[in-house]
């Protein structure tokens, strides 16, 4: 079914291009047909970061790299091997993107265009050049995505199912506007870490590319550490230090200061290594330079804990807790199969009339 699908072909061939532009050297400029295409993704990696401070250059490559390494013909197989695309009913989707990290609606509008749908966008104004730029490219090389594709700044109106994402806030605003359309109506969620103490510094080094990476601004961002009763935070400290630079970016920087500032003039009991604060709270949202811990006595107990508030958790980062975990270091590169909220997109669209 996919060796025929004009759409899948279209999505590989655009993995191939962030493959390639993630590799691409100087040396090869004069060799390579798509030089003027490299350039101008490389062009909006350098201004991205003028329309949002948080989108470095390092994070814009980085989604570009993750989503180069997902878009193979394999995965792209894999992924859609347990459906039936053509049982679909061509439908004008409506997607209300979210901006806080680097094409984090990027997901909607693949399944809304790869299930044969057309795609009706509202951008954050957090990120209104990455998703454009990606289309441009998709249109260059698939011309019939021009008529499928519409970007709007107005109401949306004329279309047949939404998908909206946004915090808690918003979807009750979506809710208000979209409720009588099929929908998909995303709130805010977290990812947390479950250590038992026993975990090796290179599992902690990878942890920390889930709380890093991205500021700590995705809902597959670790906000919050479960551990064992007598856990001893040295050894964590120790295998954070290798991202200490990222206090050297002001945005970072400047939250890390205020919430320090906060913790001790509450005179919170804190943990600070110079560049993240640990703090002992119940919450799962902790602010950006902080990770909030929380400490157990029992798996058991954390578990049911975990389940009953399963609709906030995006991610369970472990070794050995969970069928459902992810490995440390993992959270920043899913499958084309892991969803957000868990709700299945494909599904979704196919089953909308």
């Amino acid at each position: 079914m996919t060796k025929s699908n004009p759409n899948v072909e279209a999505f590989v061939k655009l993995g191939e291009f962030l493959r390639l532009l993630c590799d691409f050297t100087q040396s090869e400029r004069e060799e390579n047909p798509d030089e003027k295409w490299i350039t101008k993704f490389q062009e909006v990696e350098e201004t991205a970061r003028h329309h949002n401070g948080w989108f470095t250059k390092e994070n814009v490559l980085n989604a570009f790299e993750e989503w180069g390494k997902a878009l193979t013909k394999e995965n792209i197989t894999s992924w859609l091997r347990p459906y039936n695309l053509s049982t679909n009913t061509p439908k004008v989707v409506a997607l209300i993107m979210a901006g806080n990290i680097p094409l984090v609606g990027f997901h909607d509008l693949l399944s809304v265009l790869i299930t044969g749908n057309r795609a009706l966008i509202k951008l954050s104004s957090n990120d209104k050049l990455l998703i454009p730029l990606i289309v441009e490219y998709l249109i260059h090389i698939a011309p019939s995505f021009a008529d499928k594709i519409t970007f709007s700044e107005e109401r949306l109106t004329g279309f047949d199912a939404v998908i909206a994402t946004g915090s808690n806030n918003t979807a009750r605003y979506f809710e208000y506007y979209f409720g009588k359309k099929p929908n998909i109506i995303r709130k805010n969620r977290n990812s947390i870490a479950v250590l038992h103490g026993n975990e090796s510094s290179a599992e902690l080094e990878a942890l920390g590319e889930d709380i890093f990476r991205y500021y700590g601004l995705g809902c597959r961002s670790v906000s919050k550490l479960f551990v064992p009763r007598d856990y001893d935070f040295d050894t964590f400290f120790k295998a954070m230090f290798k991202y200490k630079n990222i206090v050297n970016e002001t945005k970072y920087a400047n939250n890390y200061d205020y919430n320090k500032a906060v913790y001790l003039m509450s005179e919170f009991n804190i943990l600070d290594n110079g560049f993240l604060i640990l703090k002992e709270d119940e919450s799962h949202a902790s602010p950006i330079a902080s990770l909030f811990y929380e400490r157990y006595d029992s798996e058991t107990a954390i578990k049911k804990q975990l389940l009953d508030n399963a609709e906030a958790i995006q991610c369970i980062v472990s070794s050995g807790f969970s069928e459902a975990e992810v490995p440390f270091g993992k959270t920043q590169s899913p499958s084309l199969s892991d969803y957000a909220d868990g709700i299945d997109t494909v599904e979704f669209l196919l089953k909308t009339s």
